[in-house]
């Protein structure tokens, strides 16, 4: 195989979403990314590594700001332009450090919309994986203390944030199943069960 593959992991906080990526990293031997994309970014850019959680955070995005000018396009801009550390061009640079990666190995990445970003991209699978929401609020409250009240409005917002996110630089919506190449329950299969899928599925993508 010419090319190396990208397997993009979208999920919903609590389905264990980044526990199946990085099972599936290790299952297939290659590299596992979250996190670390806006660290190169801001690395690769000079931007502040804040500015980058700010934007990712949901801090600075807002649904009445949606505007087609927001949509990701491919552009980068100069530390010369006022724009230069723009929400639109924080997400640009993450988005080139998602495809040069592309270009020297293969991966699993969680989140970053990168299912947009290589949309068009061979050798690339597209997972969302979800699950219903007493196991989400059950996995969650393994992570973050509070009450089941507390846990629920925490999930609440996080989808909102990530539904934001993605409409602000894709247009799209983030848990359109449209938008994947292969949906998973993770609270009806297991999370070693939703990782064999993706491997199942990898074979059948690359056998066409």
């Amino acid at each position: 195989m010419d090319e190396h593959i990208v397997i993009s992991i979208a999920r919903q906080y609590g389905s264990g979403g980044r526990t199946v990526g990085k099972m599936l990293a290790e299952k297939l031997g290659i590299s596992f990314y979250d996190k670390e994309i806006i660290r190169m970014a801001s690395d690769e850019s000079g931007i502040d590594l804040g500015l980058f959680g700010k934007v990712e955070g949901g801090n600075k995005i807002k649904p009445s700001l949606f505007n087609k000018s927001s949509l990701y396009r491919g552009k980068l801009v100069q530390p010369d332009s006022k724009e230069f550390i723009s929400d639109e061009n924080i997400f640009s640079y993450q988005a080139k450090v998602v495809k040069d990666l592309a270009e020297k190995e293969s991966y699993v990445i969680v989140g970053r919309c990168v299912n947009y970003v290589l949309k068009d991209r061979p050798n690339t699978l597209r997972v969302f994986v979800h699950a219903p929401w007493d196991f989400r609020v059950e996995q969650a409250s393994e992570k973050i203390s509070g009450s089941r009240e507390e846990i629920e409005k925490f999930l609440l917002k996080d989808d909102k944030r990530k539904q934001e996110y993605y409409r602000k630089f894709t247009g799209g919506v983030w848990n359109d199943a449209t938008n994947y190449d292969l949906c998973l329950n993770s609270g009806k299969l297991g999370f070693e069960r939703c990782a064999e899928a993706i491997e199942a599925q990898l074979k059948i993508m690359l056998n066409k």
